[in-house]
């Protein structure tokens, strides 16, 4: 049993924890007695390894935004969708975001996307990596309020490219203007080669040139995206419909 000077120190080091899984051990001695000393320590960090992340990763999933909190890849429904369950199960193990791929999740309005956005990037914060995920109008509004405050858009695009993972809801319901454009070209090339990135969309691929505004400025967008991206359709089916009568 540690002193309760051993349990100061302890607590300065804010390994409270610690101290609660020690405690737990040696209130149970018929599990823990004939255990070695190394044997025990290698316990009790693994359960102290595994509480601290646990709590990082739900900091990480409150910061994200997810529209749907309770998205979980485990709930993701598959019948006459089309989706590829092993693909699913693939990617919630976060090999994408390693390799600095993106996703872009096609589908009509309700079939899914940003649940099974939300469910990813939730899969994402259980492996500590930083999410956000915000749809596209609150975006470029946060540009425009930028915009007024001078180098505010230079903070803005550092802002959105430092996360691991950005999930970009409603990407492009509407055409860009030539500065939005140049906004979201800032973004995505700080992302490029070094973060991954999800786009929901109801907009096919083919129809993006023209909502970015064609010419040079959507030549440059779509080469930093099409390229190295996973797309997957989100079927046809209304998810709001069918677990509406749920």
């Amino acid at each position: 049993m540690i002193s309760d000077e051993t349990k100061r120190k302890l607590r300065e080091l804010g390994l409270n924890e610690l101290i609660d899984i020690i405690e737990m051990q040696d209130n149970s001695p018929s599990l823990y007695t004939g255990m070695a000393f190394d044997e025990r320590l290698n316990m009790a960090i693994d359960s102290l390894y595994q509480q601290k992340n646990n709590s990082r990763a739900k900091r990480l999933m409150k910061q994200a935004r997810f529209r749907f909190s309770d998205a979980d890849v485990n709930t993701v429904y598959y019948a006459d969708r089309g989706l590829d369950k092993n693909q699913i199960i693939e990617l919630a193990t976060c090999q994408y975001i390693r390799s600095n791929t993106s996703l872009i999740l096609n589908g009509f309005t309700g079939s899914g996307k940003t649940f099974l956005a939300c469910a990813l990037g939730k899969a994402a914060c259980r492996q500590l990596y930083r999410v956000r995920y915000i749809r596209m109008p609150d975006l470029l509004e946060l540009r425009d309020e930028a915009m007024i405050e001078g180098p505010g858009i230079r903070k803005l695009v550092t802002k959105f490219s430092n996360y691991h993972l950005l999930v970009l809801d409603e990407w492009l319901m509407s055409e860009l203007s030539d500065e939005e454009a140049h906004f979201i070209l800032e973004l995505i090339e700080k992302r490029y080669d070094s973060k991954s990135t999800i786009f929901c969309t109801q907009q096919k691929v083919s129809d993006w040139h023209s909502r970015l505004g064609g010419g040079t400025l959507a030549d440059a967008i779509m080469d930093r995206i099409v390229h190295n991206c996973i797309r997957i359709g989100t079927g046809n089916l209304n998810m709001r419909e069918i677990f509406s009568d749920h």
